[in-house]
């Protein structure tokens, strides 16, 4: 059984499956899970793919996830998104704040982007101020709910240093997709991404910009939208609501149950139909 289970499988895990499989198949000391050591490989497991500071996932597992995410795209057909996020004017906080100041806006970002997206996308510490999230079996309009969630989230939520001092905080968001008809590798994915995120910071920052595909009417319903708000705990998005305004045959049915929305693929994951 331990063999089965591949590294990469064991390496783009969370932490507390790790711990899981490993004290069913793989613990062989007659401590059991009381050994020191067997612990301190769980701790130091657990270390190399985790930044340190804000407890995302670091660059090495983000790479190592997205590998992973493509290749299921590949067998499943459906899509993957991509999240570039950079906070806006992050060296004059800095400057003026001082470090310790940008530590704690660096922690609440991520905290913001942890509560902002699902546990079975990845959210990662890219370096300094940059921030990735990969969104599996995702597709485009939806990924562009997900990432102005995130950006609203930032501009909306004021970090406190003291009880007179706060400091507003913005985002730009690059999101890029890959899909069974656009296929990319991880590296022009990532150029994809970090493109759109230039572009956002050249049109003024704190707003998401994405590529324009024609998206087909069957991929994004009215549906789609409500249910992905529900997912995160929040209203429909204007847009939604205005969405649903135009339709003359459009009626709210409370009884209906999100979690009729989502089906698991084989691998577990679950998205949206």
């Amino acid at each position: 059984m331990a063999e089965a289970l591949s590294q990469q499988d064991r390496i783009c895990r969370p932490a507390e499956a790790e711990d899981t499989e490993l004290s069913r198949t793989g613990n062989q000391c007659p401590a059991g899970d009381d050994c020191a050591y067997y612990q301190e490989v769980i701790s130091l497991r657990t270390a190399v793919i985790t930044d340190p500071l804000t407890g995302l996932y670091n660059v090495r597992h983000f790479r190592e996830a997205l590998e992973q995410e493509l290749e299921r795209t590949q067998r499943t057909l459906i899509s993957t998104a991509l999240l570039m996020i950079d906070l806006d004017h992050f060296k004059q906080i800095n400057d003026r704040y001082g470090h310790e100041a940008g530590n704690q806006v660096l922690k609440q970002t991520a905290r913001l982007i942890r509560e902002g997206t699902r546990r079975l996308d990845v959210q990662c510490r890219y370096g300094g101020e940059e921030f990735v999230v990969i969104l599996p079996t995702t597709e485009l309009m939806l990924a562009v709910h997900v990432a102005e969630r995130i950006r609203e989230s930032i501009a909306c939520t004021p970090v406190y240093i003291d009880d007179q001092q706060q400091i507003r905080v913005t985002a730009s968001v690059g999101l890029a997709l890959h899909s069974a008809e656009r296929p990319m590798t991880a590296i022009t994915l990532v150029e994809a991404a970090d493109e759109q995120l230039y572009r956002a910071k050249d049109e003024g920052r704190d707003r998401v910009c994405y590529p324009l595909f024609d998206v087909p009417e069957t991929q994004v319903s009215g549906d789609e939208k409500q249910a992905l708000g529900s997912m995160f705990g929040g209203e429909p998005s204007s847009a939604s609501q205005a969405d649903n305004e135009d339709d003359p045959d459009f009626e709210f049915d409370p009884d209906i149950d999100d979690a009729d929305d989502f089906i698991d693929d084989d691998d577990g994951q679950q998205w949206i139909v």
